[in-house]
């Protein structure tokens, strides 16, 4: 668990300012939008707001969240597998369900430190002079207060559902793919030990393959979270109403927003891609309506649009964490303090 916990966090805050980028091209409310392609928004950022305060807003609620869910995370994994495997399932059928099982178990803490941070990031410096996000928050803790004060606890589960949508599919492939991928480099190397070589290759090509195979209910979820689509009664001819409808929510000093309106922001992994101009209006909540709708509409490539930036960001933050974590599961049970039962994927 300990292994898994280093593992996930190195992995997440490694990728975190790619993230931020992310944040910021979801929630821009300006047209045409201020934050377009991924490095001109990255170097926006940089030059504008910094590295800690711009690209790197946001970590420590990431920190805190990352760290003791991937521990949550990995123990699950672990037992659901030996579990699952000792009663005769399937082996790869335990690897899927394992995953599965484990990030539904995570999901009630990191869910809302994701809240938290993609707020903070969204808003970048406190009284940002180049962004405004509709939130502003002195610190992490006043975002805390400030959120369950004026919004309620069950906010800092916002996203919850459609958080689940995407990221269970997504753990349960890439551990399936993992732990497959380990058993061929194992049995081709002819020994345990694959090497650094092979551990990268199957930790990095089991996260990108999950990463694209789950790339239709990535675009739904950025579609069904970040668009607002004002309401059908709403006079269309009134340019004042349909501003306001548009623009994200005005925090004052205090962090408390000065409307009740408030723009749907990820809450998860990133999604590698803005929806094209002109794309369909899928005006529903649900994930599966969505995926016919842009289908429908948008045939297979609307689908995968941004497979390839998606595969490179699960390549990379899987092929740290489980790159990482091998490494440190080897160390500990070398340890003489180690019982020298522990578990390996």
């Amino acid at each position: 668990m300990l292994a898994g916990g280093i593992g996930g966090t190195s992995g997440d805050l490694l990728m975190h300012s790619i993230d931020t980028v992310k944040t910021r091209q979801q929630g821009d409310p300006h047209v045409p939008p201020k934050y377009t392609s991924l490095s001109s928004s990255y170097r926006k950022i940089f030059r504008q707001e910094g590295f800690r305060r711009g690209l790197y807003s946001g970590v420590t609620p990431a920190f805190l969240g990352s760290f003791p869910g991937t521990l949550i995370f990995f123990g699950c994994y672990e037992w659901s597998k030996r579990h699952l495997i000792d009663i005769g399932v399937h082996n790869s059928l335990a690897y899927l369900a394992s995953g599965f099982v484990a990030d539904l178990a995570a999901s009630v803490v990191y869910v809302p430190s994701e809240v938290l941070k993609t707020r903070l990031q969204l808003q970048g410096r406190f009284n940002n002079p180049h962004f405004n996000s509709g939130y502003n928050y002195r610190s992490t803790l006043h975002a805390t207060r400030t959120i369950i004060k004026e919004e309620g606890f069950a906010a800092l589960f916002y996203g919850y559902r459609a958080t689940l949508f995407r990221d269970l599919p997504f753990s349960a492939l890439q551990f399936a793919f993992y732990e497959q991928e380990q058993q061929w480099a194992k049995q081709y190397v002819g020994q345990k030990d694959i090497g650094l070589g092979m551990e990268v290759l199957t930790a990095t090509t089991a996260g990108g393959l999950a990463g694209v195979l789950t790339c239709p209910l990535d675009v739904v979820k950025t579609r069904i979270q970040t668009q607002l689509n004002p309401p059908d009664d709403a006079p269309k001819a009134d340019a004042s109403k349909q501003g306001s409808s548009i623009r994200p929510q005005i925090a004052t000093e205090r962090g408390r927003p000065s409307t009740q309106s408030v723009r749907n922001i990820s809450t998860s992994s990133p999604a590698t891609t803005i929806p094209k101009a002109g794309s369909v209006k899928l005006d529903t909540s649900s994930v599966f309506t969505g995926l016919k709708l842009v289908y429908k509409t948008e045939g297979l490539a609307g689908c995968f649009r941004g497979v390839g930036p998606r595969f490179v960001w699960t390549s990379v933050q899987s092929g740290t964490m489980l790159v990482l974590y091998q490494a440190l599961l080897r160390q500990l049970e070398a340890h003489p303090l180690s019982s020298g039962d522990g578990a390996s994927l």
